[in-house]
């Protein structure tokens, strides 16, 4: 079994105890999970089998689109509703004032990772430490935001829904909580939907009841998409028998007798002598040769 099934993760879920659960239900050791999701927060959780469980951390693509609910007057130590309420203002905002400040929050900027977060310091996670009372100094880290909107604001319980897009490595309670300090007055996130990630939509996602039921009626193959779904963004390069076996034994190319590929683009998803997908590989121009990215043949 090769592949990948995405989940809708329900809340109560972390990304690994998603991953311990379908184990159970595949009957496979192999998955691994695209993206790493909050216990509160639900949806788009893409889950990597077999073979393709090599993919990912070479996803092209790491958008990802989340749908957020918040709240303006408090801060948490989680900086979301889970946490433990630090302080509470009774400063009212007004929607003109809420949407002026966004666009400070657009393209790439510096954030600072949030103490309960899977970030590593040192070897442990700040989580780990934040659960011990420890506060650790933590580095800004560039991220990049494509995309925020609001979508819904109740100016009386300060309380609205914001649709933010962007690339990997973003925590939007940090968003919040740094849009609710930059008005004077905090922010905490109250819900979190992921609504894409990788290019996989709320569409592609079932819940555990539907994938134990597609298992039960022997039909799991409906719901698994191929490996190359993920890589349908990059240009492709087609091999003949001779550079197929090559390509699976790891040899480089030679660019020049590659008729697949241009002058611009560097990464490239490989298929087969039969037309079937078989991995990655980058042009280096330097040297002319296509070097092996990764092999999932």
């Amino acid at each position: 079994m090769n592949g990948i099934i995405c989940l809708d993760k329900p809340q109560g879920f972390t990304s690994f105890d998603a991953v311990a659960k379908l184990r159970g239900i595949l009957q496979t050791r192999r998955l691994g999970h695209g993206g790493t999701l909050d216990p509160m927060a639900t949806g788009v959780l893409p889950i990597f089998i077999g073979n393709a469980t090599k993919a990912c951390d070479i996803m092209p693509d790491n958008t990802k689109s989340y749908r957020a609910g918040f709240r303006l007057g408090q801060v948490s130590d989680t900086q979301d509703v889970t946490g433990t309420i630090l302080a509470e203002y009774e400063k009212r905002i007004a929607e003109s004032d809420l949407l002026s400040i966004l666009p400070r929050f657009m393209g790439k900027i510096m954030q600072l990772p949030p103490m309960y977060s899977a970030v590593q310091v040192n070897g442990k996670r700040l989580y780990d430490l934040a659960r011990q009372g420890v506060e650790v100094e933590r580095k800004p880290r560039e991220i990049e935001v494509f995309s925020i909107e609001l979508t819904q604001y109740d100016e009386e319980l300060r309380e609205g829904v914001l649709k933010i897009s962007c690339g990997k490595g973003t925590y939007i309670r940090t968003i919040i909580n740094d849009i609710g300090e930059e008005l004077g007055c905090g922010g905490i996130m109250t819900s979190l939907v992921r609504t894409s990630s990788g290019g996989f939509t709320l569409s592609d996602c079932y819940s555990f009841e539907q994938i134990q039921q597609a298992r039960d009626d022997d039909r799991l193959g409906e719901l698994i998409l191929p490996i190359e779904r993920v890589f349908t963004a990059l240009p492709k390069i087609r091999l003949g028998e001779a550079q197929t076996k090559m390509y699976k034994n790891g040899v480089k190319l030679d660019l020049s007798k590659l008729s697949d590929i241009s002058n611009s683009d560097d990464t490239y998803a490989v298929y087969g002598a039969d037309g079937g997908f078989i991995g990655t590989a980058n042009a280096d121009r330097e040297s002319g040769l296509l070097r092996i990215g990764k092999n999932l043949g």
